[in-house]
């Protein structure tokens, strides 16, 4: 019975039926087309699959797949991952610029946290003086000689000429020039937060950089009016603070000796035309005195 039914089916799909397209007003014949339903379940299937090859191929092809959920999302996740250690790179920098400009400027202002602030403050227990120096070891030497030999290749090529004694250069072997002849006013007094000395000279006398470097800092500041700092070799730092103009801009390169500013009284920490000068050595402040002859 159902063998006759579905036979019977199969026979109505091969039956032969016309399709007449006429004019609505004049009856007028326009087209006729043979047709089965067969014919009309293949031509409707195989548009079907064509239109879902074609959405298919646009999804996996364009960037239509974004918009559709679920899809690409290891992708996404894979952008997103990158995007975030990107991140997490870019706030790591503006911390350590924040930071050295944080601490540059407390130069600036004389509000440097010493050694004996920290003792005080008792944030380190024992004494500093009984901490055992670490001795490098034979990698460590190998690896510093490796450097040593790279930059002195380096140097020799291009004719210059710099010291390779970074850190270990003792102070008492530099010669500074003098970056103002004149009277010391105030000495060095890191106990009352004065954390260099003041010289006194008469009006636009010149001040000299005491030794090659470039400088970091030309700006003005509330306390300390016009103010210059460079970087000098081996961890040495000096300011030249309360100038009444600069000469120099951040970024230059200046040779000991050559004039970077014009001695003045500006800023809120300063009662009269001197100069406030600094020597800093390995993060810490030093008497100008112990080095140079004013």
């Amino acid at each position: 019975m159902k063998w006759n039914a579905l036979k019977e089916r199969l026979q109505n799909l091969r039956h032969i039926y016309r399709l007449v397209i006429m004019n609505d007003e004049t009856f007028e014949e326009v087209g006729s087309y043979r047709l089965t339903m067969l014919n009309f379940y293949i031509l409707l299937s195989s548009i079907v699959v064509v239109v879902a090859i074609i959405v298919v191929a646009l999804i996996a092809v364009t960037p239509l797949k974004k918009y559709i959920p679920g899809y690409g999302t290891g992708i996404a996740q894979q952008e997103v991952r990158v995007l975030t250690r990107s991140i997490d790179s870019l706030e790591a920098e503006i911390e350590a610029y924040d930071l050295y400009y944080e601490n540059v400027q407390k130069m600036l202002v004389n509000k440097v946290e010493t050694e004996d602030d920290i003792r005080r403050s008792g944030e380190v227990e024992g004494s500093l003086d009984s901490i055992e120096p670490v001795e490098p070891s034979d990698v460590d030497e190998q690896l510093r000689k490796e450097v040593e030999l790279d930059q002195i290749g380096a140097i020799v090529q291009s004719g210059q000429e710099r010291s390779f004694q970074n850190r270990r250069t003792s102070l008492a072997q530099i010669y500074f020039v003098p970056p103002l002849n004149g009277e010391i006013s105030a000495p060095f007094a890191p106990d009352k937060e004065h954390l260099g000395v003041d010289v006194l000279a008469p009006k636009n006398t010149a001040i000299k950089a005491a030794l090659d470097g470039y400088v970091f800092i030309s700006d003005w500041t509330l306390e300390t009016g016009n103010t210059i700092g460079i970087q000098h070799d081996n961890n040495i730092i000096t300011f030249y603070k309360h100038n009444s103009s600069l000469l120099k801009k951040a970024g230059s390169y200046v040779k000991a000796g050559e004039a970077i500013a014009i001695i003045g009284n500006t800023g809120t920490q300063s009662d009269g035309p001197h100069l406030h000068f600094e020597m800093w050595y390995n993060g810490k402040p030093m008497n100008p005195i112990d080095y140079i002859s004013f």
